[in-house]
């Protein structure tokens, strides 16, 4: 099989019109080249240059191969090139699921534009799913990156967490509610009686299981609306009027009309958002993850917030 540096160094003599400026350009003995070529010439079974007093001209052979040359060089530098992106993270997809009450808004929406525009020959694809699912297609290798809540009830093996910004849980009642007309912060106590559409799965942690806990240390446990989602379908159903939920303030971005928000009396109300990725990622990955983290975690600032 003939090698590619037989290639390159046959495609050099064509394009100098001779072995000694070939042998030059090469940094190479011309005797060197010429066994190169000769060996070339044997495995084809046929001779690719006349020899003549003055300069080698390609036979028949050598110019029906040379642009089949050319072309194979070329594809072999873009794979090359290809390669070497990919594997120093500036090429590639990053597999990306967010839990429906992280919203791709604000703070996150930026830091995806920032590695987007940092990084033009890379991709994302965006899927949604629960925190603990996320953390299960991490360690399956099926997920790259996760935006979670936490708290996670069960750690994966190989995979990490890392808190990036926490913010205000506010109270998300349809625009009819009697307490619109409170002027004063909602005290959590006080909802004990209150239909709520989201409860805790009992094997996965999350906001709704955060809330649940939040309501414990008021006195009770959240009373289940008749229509319940864990999902961002929950907007909807505060807006049909079929019960309450705690969300965070970065949900307001994406609510209908018909939902508002109203701020808790408890400072402690509040979400932590994560990012959750393999221990060991890839350079693309890692890049993605540094865009993320480069900011300290700490309180998320939403543009008008109080």
């Amino acid at each position: 099989m003939l090698s590619t540096r037989q290639l390159r160094y046959f495609v050099e003599i064509a394009d100098c019109g001779s072995f000694s400026a070939a042998a030059e350009r090469l940094f190479i003995a011309q005797s060197a080249l010429s066994r190169q070529i000769k060996d070339m010439e044997q495995r084809l079974h046929t001779p690719l240059f006349e020899r003549t007093a003055r300069q080698p001209r390609l036979t028949a052979a050598g110019e029906a191969f040379l642009p089949r040359a050319r072309n194979l060089l070329a594809e072999l530098d873009k794979a090359s090139a290809l390669a070497t992106e990919v594997g120093t993270g500036r090429r590639g997809t990053v597999r990306l699921s967010h839990s429906s009450t992280v919203a791709l808004s604000g703070r996150l929406l930026d830091d995806i534009g920032v590695f987007l525009e940092r990084l033009p020959g890379v991709s994302l694809d965006i899927g949604k799913l629960s925190s603990e699912a996320q953390l299960e297609e991490l360690a399956e290798g099926r997920l790259d990156v996760g935006l979670l809540r936490l708290p996670v009830l069960r750690q994966r093996e190989g995979v990490q967490v890392l808190p990036l910004f926490t913010e205000r849980l506010l109270l998300a009642v349809p625009d009819t509610h009697r307490l619109v007309k409170n002027d004063a912060a909602i005290d959590l106590a006080h909802l004990k009686d209150e239909p709520f559409i989201s409860i805790p799965h009992p094997q996965r942690g999350g906001l709704s299981y955060l809330c649940a806990e939040l309501c414990m240390r008021h006195g009770f446990f959240p009373k289940a609306a008749r229509v319940m989602s864990r999902k961002t379908t929950q907007l909807q159903l505060i807006q049909g009027g079929f019960g309450i939920a705690l969300l965070p303030e970065s949900m307001q971005a994406i609510a209908p009309p018909g939902v508002r928000f109203l701020p808790l009396a408890d400072p402690g109300c509040r979400s932590t958002v994560a990012l959750a990725c393999r221990q060991d990622p890839q350079p693309l990955i890692r890049r993605f993850i540094e865009t993320f983290t480069a900011r300290p975690a700490g309180d998320d600032v939403i543009e008008g917030s109080a």
